[in-house]
């Protein structure tokens, strides 16, 4: 850090001497401030008609002097200053207040953010010498409804407030705190940002099933927050002010994570972890994290891996906070963890092998493949959105016992079985990774090898939840990736599952409206019309003058 910071433009040579000897000037321990200082830095305050302050660590040495302009002052980026949880930044601002006011909202707004020792404001009187020291705290209380105490005013010749015994009491009784949050708690509490050029109620939709993957990845949600703008801050997503608001609230509230809704840049997510002392990811990250729980198979810790140093690549420009914070934990989870803050050309070297490792299971299922159709097996594969109801439905149909949870992406490794029709059709059924809203690119890549098994299909089984309030949007989505992985041609049954859940007026109207097929996974008796069609469907392909096996053959 310099150590002369802000608006320095105009001044003479003597007063910019003036400002660099206030390093010279070292505090006792017990001072908030030792008079020669605060003498000396009103003085110049005075004389230039600026604000000026001093960072102090705990030793009374002046780290930096920042000045500023005659209503406030800059406190430069402190992010070299890292502290751990439950402990405080070691520095304080002590700075001039030129008007005899108190401190300011945005004195306390910075006492909280940056998580300061102490901030303390002197005021002047008409010759330029020190009046009053007002001086704040961070509050460690558990209920408290805000997160500073404010002390004094005290007179200027009342400096002595036993202040490194104070930061130290305030830091153990946070640090107890802390203790004691996390032996009753061991989940992260989160908060969950969108920052939307759409429509309200898109971005509420869009929250609701970033919590519901947030409670899938174990983390607990403790408040949401939407902001509507006409277009995203291109440095922070959202504004200056609502980066503020939130930090005060994560900090009341004890959050220990950031979760945005929309999908971050390398510079954003340094931006706002500059700014504030909380772990940042966003939806990608998030998505990442809860694959790289479910991952059982090689094949699929390889997709995981493959697809979180793909998406951490272009963010390894520098070691900074951000990236140092996401060491382990949600968003720095799996195959992958220790490998966030290798050096690029190290990460370019593991996806190449990661990828060479892929195209062997690739050639594998092949091969796979291709023992399938000589067998002449009709393949149907499940597909749908996530927590559709895939894996229930397969457990029904085989009468197998393939996880099945009411949380998103339950299923990550494909799962076949075989299954054999009243008519004595046997037929493999496969069960496939969940979809989702804007999957990821880089899940999208990674899970090449996967989705590529739905091209060897002869029917597609599309599980819709009609129950969930979002399930047209469902459609939507799962039906553009199967667009783009160029799979629209082979057949697809709309299965409406969960019918037992909504009221009959309505399943008739969805059953017309989409010419599905309605039933309930957890209820064999309803599934005969949905094996009825499918059996009819299969003889119909059975018996054409050139299967569907030998033309995936000739392909």
């Amino acid at each position: 850090m310099k150590k002369l910071n802000g608006n320095i433009g105009g001044l003479k040579s003597s007063q910019i001497l003036a400002l660099e000897h206030l390093h010279h000037i070292q505090t006792a321990a017990e001072y908030v401030i030792s008079p020669d200082l605060a003498n000396d830095l009103c003085q110049i305050s005075s004389d230039i008609k600026r604000q000026v302050g001093v960072l102090i660590n705990r030793l009374g040495i002046v780290v930096t002097v920042i000045v500023g302009d005659h209503d406030g002052l800059m406190i430069p980026d402190l992010s070299e200053y890292r502290m751990a949880t439950g402990r405080l930044k070691g520095l304080r601002l002590v700075h001039t207040h030129l008007h005899e006011e108190p401190l300011s909202p945005d004195d306390l707004t910075d006492l909280s953010l940056l998580r300061l020792d102490l901030i303390a404001a002197i005021t002047l009187d008409n010759s330029g010498k020190p009046l009053e020291l007002h001086v704040a705290h961070i509050l460690p209380g558990v209920d408290s409804q805000k997160s500073w105490q404010i002390l004094g005013p005290f007179p200027a010749d009342q400096l002595n407030q036993n202040c490194l015994q104070l930061i130290q009491s305030i830091e153990n009784e946070l640090g107890q705190k802390w203790r004691g949050k996390q032996a009753s708690d061991k989940k992260e509490k989160a908060l969950l940002v969108s920052v939307t050029t759409a429509s309200r109620k898109a971005a509420l939709d869009s929250l609701n099933e970033l919590e519901e993957l947030a409670w899938s990845c174990g983390i607990d949600v403790v408040d949401r927050i939407v902001q509507h703008r006409k277009q995203a801050d291109p440095r922070f997503l959202l504004g200056s002010g609502k980066l503020q608001e939130l930090s005060l609230s994560a900090l009341q509230q004890d959050i220990t994570l950031l979760i945005f809704d929309q999908e971050m840049n390398a510079s954003q997510i340094r931006s706002i972890t500059d700014q504030i002392d909380i772990k940042v990811i966003d939806r990608t990250q998030l998505i990442l994290d809860i694959f790289a729980q479910r991952a059982k198979s090689r094949e699929g810790k390889l997709q995981v891996e493959l697809a979180q140093l793909k998406y951490m690549l272009p963010r390894l420009v520098t070691k900074n906070t951000a990236m140092s914070r996401l060491t382990g934990g949600i968003g720095g989870r799996g195959p992958g963890e220790t490998k966030l803050e290798i050096n690029r050309r190290r990460a370019r070297d593991r996806i190449n092998r990661l990828e060479k490792s892929l195209e062997d299971v690739i050639l594998h299922r092949k091969q796979q493949k291709s023992r399938r159709q000589k067998k002449g097996l009709p393949i149907i594969s499940i597909i749908g959105y996530t927590n559709a109801g895939k894996s229930t439905l397969l457990n029904t149909l085989t009468q197998s016992q393939v996880l099945a949870e009411q949380r998103m992406f339950a299923t990550l490794d494909p799962s076949s079985r075989r299954l054999r029709f009243p008519r004595d059709i046997d037929v493999i059924i496969t069960d496939t990774v969940g979809f989702i809203r804007d999957l990821p690119k880089e899940l999208q890549v990674a899970f090449r090898a996967t989705l590529e098994e739905l091209e060897s299909a002869d029917i597609l089984l599309h599980v819709i939840d009609v129950s969930n309030e979002r399930f047209e949007d469902q459609i939507q989505s799962v039906e553009r990736i199967l667009e783009a992985l160029n799979l629209q041609h082979i057949p697809t049954i709309r299965v409406l599952n969960k019918m037992d859940r909504i009221d009959s007026e309505s399943l008739m109207r969805y059953t017309r409206l989409y010419d599905g097929t309605p039933i309930s996974a957890v209820n064999r008796a309803t599934l005969m019309p949905l094996i009825q069609q499918l059996e009819d469907m299969i003889q119909t392909r059975l018996t054409q003058p050139i299967d569907s096996f030998e033309r995936n053959a000739d392909s």
